[in-house]
């Protein structure tokens, strides 16, 4: 039997790039734009996946994965290519039972021809996942399906979205690659790891007047809040680092986009040259084009928008 690889392995471009954006809607008003590249850290496992992966693979030490996501999932891919490529078992919790007896979407069968092992639940035992026992009976029923396999004490479970005390602590290090670097790190909130994670990176070492994080949720619900708060606590004990969510930016909710969003996302890529994400990217730049309209930055801020993720290639279907 082969030993797993380890995350390393793979090699990362860490620290990622930071690149300095020419746009006159930040330029006239004394804000400079910085792009943290985070889409360029592994091309089959790109940005804050990375982050929050590597500290739980790690953990997981070979062992299979269990994770959580709806029928789009960038987690799930990411989980799904991350266990390809180091030669571990995934197993992806779907939500939606109805699911099951259609064809896959070009995202779950990416996951599947990764080697992922979808099993679908209906929604209301997927609302009830972190509930110890409805987990526990997820972990029989999938473990009792691969016939001989590794049993539910040896499977290593991931939150859906990776976001843990394990992700925010792999998140930090993204804070630390721009402190000193930038004045405001924004970022496009999903379960709220990342932004968890950079505040309290860019926090590290300075007094007061020293970096902020700003997220931005692409969900709507204002419950971000309390989860990055409760995600802090779990990795340091307590709240860490400056850091405020803008909620008005998530068009609606999750997946969700306006005629004048897509209108923005594609002048951007026109204007830069850069492949825009719809579901997050998108909203992230958005939003501080619209804040920095506002004057929500003085003259002078050096503000760094991270490129989490990048939109899957027009070929990208499996049929």
């Amino acid at each position: 039997m082969n030993t797993p690889r380890t995350p390393s392995a793979l090699r990362p471009r860490l620290p990622s790039p930071l690149q300095v954006v020419e746009d006159q809607r930040f330029t006239r008003h004394g804000v400079r734009l910085l792009l943290k590249r985070d889409d360029l850290i592994h091309e089959a496992i790109p940005g804050n996946k990375w982050r929050k992966l590597t500290p739980n693979l790690d953990a997981a030490a070979g062992r299979p994965v269990l994770t959580f996501g709806g029928a789009y999932s960038n987690h799930l891919r990411a989980v799904a290519a991350a266990g390809r490529l180091l030669g571990f078992g995934t197993i992806g919790v779907v939500r939606g039972d109805e699911l099951a007896s259609r064809p896959l979407n070009e995202s779950l069968a990416r996951c599947a021809a990764d080697g992922m092992r979808l099993h679908f639940v209906d929604r209301t035992t997927y609302r009830a996942k972190e509930d110890p026992r409805v987990l526990a009976e997820i972990l029989r029923t999938v473990t009792a399906e691969g016939q001989g396999g590794p049993g539910p004490e040896d499977v290593f479970v991931i939150p859906e979205g990776g976001s843990n005390a394990l992700a925010v602590h792999g998140c930090a290090e993204l804070g630390r690659e721009l402190r000193g670097r930038a004045d405001v790190a924004a970022v496009a909130c999903g379960t709220g790891g990342t932004l968890a994670g950079l505040a309290a990176g860019l926090a590290a070492g300075l007094g007061p007047g020293g970096s902020r994080a700003l997220g931005i949720p692409v969900l709507k619900g204002g419950f971000l809040g309390a989860e990055v708060q409760r995600l802090q606590e779990a990795a340091f004990d307590a709240r860490a680092g400056d850091w405020h969510l803008v909620d008005r930016f998530h068009c609606g909710g999750y997946a969700r986009t306006t005629p004048e969003l897509d209108a923005f996302a594609a002048d951007f890529e026109q204007r830069h040259a850069l492949p825009v994400e719809r579901h997050y990217v998108a909203k992230l730049l958005y939003g501080l084009a619209t804040l920095t309209e506002e004057g929500t930055f003085p003259p002078g801020t050096r503000l760094a928008a991270v490129i989490t993720g990048r939109p899957p290639p027009p070929d990208d279907v499996i049929v």
